[in-house]
């Protein structure tokens, strides 16, 4: 299975994004989301999904960063949707525990074709620098509703609200990784008993 690329474009009144995507690469990431933060996090996940990432967003960041991170979480969930096609041959589930010193996390992803985030994340500041943390839950169900999977995602301890939102993201790359790989054996069969997903 080869050619697992997707190149997006989102254009609104808030945000003008443009993501490229490969499943297949090595983890290299180009990235301007204008938002540092989520810059160092999605470093993260295209380091630990072994995807090719580049994220330029232009977004009206002089209000809050709300609408570019929603808005780069769904053009990555659009992009890696296109990218994985009729999503033959996957292996579609994947999960992932990540530890960060004291914190550890939880993310597992379907590629069901229903999609659903369930979130439990009990952070203790509102900002981690100049980033608020509400935003974790909004970039993830960005990505859930346009890849039209079903993600999980827990922060199962932790006191350090940074490590812990870095666990998230690293255990997100590694399950993304495990769910989209491709499963040789499957001789590329549609990973569903219905027929299609």
């Amino acid at each position: 299975m080869t050619g697992r690329r997707a190149s997006v474009e989102r254009n609104t009144k808030e945000t003008r994004i443009k993501i490229a995507l490969d499943l297949d690469g090595s983890g290299v990431a180009k990235l301007n989301s204008g938002v540092p933060f989520l810059d160092h996090m999605l470093d993260q996940v295209a380091r630990h999904a072994l995807v090719d990432l580049d994220v330029q967003c232009d977004g009206d960041t002089h209000i809050d960063d709300h609408h570019s991170v929603e808005d780069i979480g769904i053009a990555l969930g659009s992009a890696t949707n296109e990218a994985l096609g009729d999503r033959r041959g996957i292996y579609r589930y994947g999960h992932a525990y990540v530890p960060l010193d004291e914190a550890l996390s939880r993310v597992v992803i379907d590629f069901s074709g229903r999609p659903g985030l369930f979130f439990h994340a009990d952070f203790t500041r509102d900002k981690v620098g100049s980033f608020d943390v509400d935003l974790v839950s909004e970039f993830f169900q960005g990505f859930a509703n346009h890849a039209r999977a079903t993600v999980h995602a827990d922060v199962l301890r932790g006191v350090n609200d940074h490590h812990k939102i870095e666990t998230l993201f690293k255990a997100f790359g590694r399950a993304l990784r495990a769910s989209v790989s491709v499963d040789e054996r499957s001789d590329g069969a549609l990973p569903s008993t219905k027929g299609s997903l």
